[in-house]
């Protein structure tokens, strides 16, 4: 009887301690990995640190660009100002003077003085357009950006009016489809239209009639291939085709260039950024836009803006 109480309590004592033998080797995996928590925690520490340095130094830099975009902006103000009144009236004086001069002296002037003046004032002129693109061009991206949803057919029979001179001198025929709304500013728009209507009149065949249509839908983002557009968003896509003149189409890109013309300016008078301007009236809409054309067979304009 002792022998078997005794043999239980070894067996007792061995089990207590491949027990405290298993305790032990749980106890030092547990230390081993308490012992790497506590290295990653003191990585993360150390990554957060440089994290924030990073974000403070990113916001001082925010800070400093938001302080020279505010210079900026006020000096763009002081250029705009200038633009519009201090350059245009030494120009207005020349145009007047050289308008005196052919009106009340040109029977004192020789043929090739007639000339010279006639050559200043177009000068000065186009001098004065210049001044006037490159003001409507700093406009779009200083003015106040304030969206409607508009009928863009409203902003087409404004711009249609302004043009009902030069349409009915041309015989142009602008052919309008279905209009849809879309989210846009509209003086800006209506800027934008101006300056396509424009161009499409201006770069009509000679001898033709200008000939424009202008059509509008509605289509989803993912629907336009080869765009970046939000595959989600619906947009309104806005066409303006012309049988003018046209362009090769190695200048798809360049059209849009600041002061890139195409055509001399002996055919065709103009500055050069009113379709620089348009695309960056489309960029204001968070749209997009391209150009396609052909030499002599006309061009055509799809821009792509959100509907709402």
């Amino acid at each position: 009887m002792l022998e078997k109480k005794l043999s239980n309590a070894i067996r007792e004592l061995a089990f207590q301690n491949e027990e405290k033998e298993r305790r032990a080797a749980e106890l030092i995996i547990a230390n081993k990995e308490l012992t790497f928590q506590n290295q990653e925690k003191e990585t993360r520490a150390a990554e957060l640190i440089i994290a924030n340095k990073e974000l403070a130094f990113q916001n001082e830099e925010k800070e400093k660009r938001a302080a020279e975009l505010i210079i900026a902006n006020k000096e763009l103000e002081s250029f705009n100002y200038i633009s519009s009144h201090d350059l245009q009236e030494p120009l207005r004086k020349i145009q007047t003077f050289a308008n005196r001069l052919i009106a009340e002296e040109s029977q004192n002037l020789s043929g090739k003085g007639k000339d010279y003046i006639l050559r200043m004032e177009d000068a000065a002129s186009r001098m004065r357009a210049l001044i006037t693109d490159l003001l409507a061009y700093s406009q779009t991206t200083t003015s106040e950006r304030k969206f409607e949803t508009t009928n863009l057919n409203i902003i087409l029979e404004a711009v249609k009016n302004d043009f009902k001179e030069i349409i009915a001198a041309e015989h142009a025929t602008i052919e309008v489809g279905e209009m849809c709304d879309a989210h846009i500013i509209r003086f800006q728009f209506r800027q934008l239209m101006q300056n396509l209507i424009s161009n499409a009149l201006k770069f009509s065949k000679p001898g033709s009639p200008p000939y424009i249509i202008i059509n509008s839908t509605k289509i989803k983002g993912s629907k336009v291939k080869g765009q970046k557009l939000s595959s989600e968003k619906e947009y309104c896509h806005l066409t303006i085709t012309d049988k003018g003149i046209g362009f090769e189409p190695q200048y798809k890109e360049r059209i849009f260039e600041i002061f890139q013309r195409l055509h001399s300016q002996e055919k065709i008078l103009g500055t050069g950024i009113g379709l620089t301007i348009v695309k960056k009236i489309v960029e204001n809409h968070n749209g997009i836009i391209t150009a396609t054309g052909e030499l002599n067979k006309g061009a055509t304009f799809d821009i792509y803006i959100p509907s709402a």
